[in-house]
């Protein structure tokens, strides 16, 4: 996968994530919460994937 495709990515799991998160804390939905939750450990995962990635190029530079 190409680097800016896993940044895109990235923003696209955030987004996907705004109707959980209202219905979470807008309506007390606590399986959408959950859903948050995952959502939100697979965007830590991604994110800290880019960073090696991005660390790695500085590198080879």
């Amino acid at each position: 996968m190409a680097k800016i495709e896993k940044f895109n990515e990235l923003k696209s799991l955030i987004a996907g994530l705004e109707a959980d998160a209202d219905k979470f804390y807008n309506k007390g939905n606590s399986a959408a919460g959950t859903r948050v939750r995952k959502g939100l450990q697979d965007i830590k995962n991604l994110a800290q994937e880019v960073r090696l990635e991005i660390q790695d190029a500085k590198n080879t530079k």
